[in-house]
């Protein structure tokens, strides 16, 4: 199985340039970034991208995957028709963003329920899985290879628990099956994403959820996390202390289900928020951060690491 190693670009979002996050992981050797959406995505004329790209190529760093940062496409299941059409509009967006970049992959986590209206997540999915459908067309006439769901940690954002993973990509399947002029649907997934009640009890630890989302899984998140799922971090060795996310054991959970994932390669990128934000004391931290992760990383995934 080969498991390439990335980073999502969040962490440098309003506070360092693409070509200074692209120099680190060049140094590092790792070769893939997974485009986080910011608020200006939506609105950049195309040439933005095109530039990004050739940059990107500079470094001998190849944009991948797309992904949203701040759960903007959500709208779907709000059960308000300005948020659902505000959504579409923009998934078609990112679509196309991911097409100029030369990526193979774009995609979000579904949406959140209201907790004040939890009983309609069920109508929720439903409108959710029918533009989904209708956008599978048309990633797939923009060339792209799929588009991808982020299951997540609670009732709210849907998928979090196993049977609400496997009735929305069962379902994708089954569209893309019997629709040759579709992509596939599949996981992003993320290896600190466990499923903790509102006493804390925790129902799904982030291990045995992440085993059950392999069938469906092209790329996860690397990412660290407390014993309730809480707070997250990477795996510096003083995050590593407090951290419940062992490496070795992710690396012995995909080689152990190598022969149920749906591809032939798994990518994973490190996906860290940085230090506080805005900060002169802690801006400049963000590069050790980055560094000290990835060495982690390289420890159990064999990376080259420089």
């Amino acid at each position: 199985m080969n498991i390439n190693i990335g980073i999502k670009s969040d962490p440098v979002e309003y506070r360092y340039s693409y070509e200074w996050l692209f120099e680190i992981l060049n140094r590092c050797e790792v070769q893939y970034m997974q485009l986080g959406s910011f608020f200006e995505l939506y609105f950049l004329p195309d040439d933005y991208f095109h530039e990004l790209r050739d940059i990107a190529g500079k470094y001998n760093i190849k944009i991948k995957s797309c992904f949203t940062t701040h759960r903007e496409l959500g709208g779907f299941f709000t059960g308000n028709i300005h948020f659902e059409k505000a959504a579409r509009r923009n998934y078609e967006r990112y679509i196309e963003v991911t097409s100029i970049l030369g990526a193979d992959f774009v995609g979000s986590n579904p949406g959140v329920v209201y907790r004040d209206r939890i009983h309609l997540k069920n109508e929720g999915i439903e409108c959710y899985l029918k533009h989904m459908k209708e956008l599978m067309h048309y990633a797939f006439y923009k060339g792209l290879k799929g588009l991808t769901i982020e299951p997540m940690s609670c009732a709210a954002e849907p998928p979090a628990l196993p049977e609400e993973t496997s009735y929305i990509l069962g379902a994708l399947d089954e569209y893309h099956r019997k629709n040759s002029d579709t992509v596939p649907a599949y996981i992003c997934g993320d290896i600190s994403h466990g499923y903790a009640d509102k006493d804390k009890k925790i129902i799904h630890d982030n291990y045995q959820l992440f085993e059950s989302q392999l069938p469906y899984m092209c790329e996860f998140h690397f990412k660290n996390t407390d014993n309730i799922f809480n707070s997250t971090f990477g795996f510096s060795k003083d995050e590593n202390a407090r951290g419940i996310v062992k490496l070795d054991r992710v690396r012995d959970i995909i080689d152990g289900n190598e022969d149920k994932l749906p591809l032939d390669e798994l990518t994973g990128y490190l996906e860290i928020g940085g230090p506080k934000l805005g900060r002169d004391y802690s801006d400049c931290k963000l590069e050790e951060q980055i560094v000290s992760s990835f060495a982690a990383i390289s420890e159990t995934f064999n990376m080259v690491y420089v």
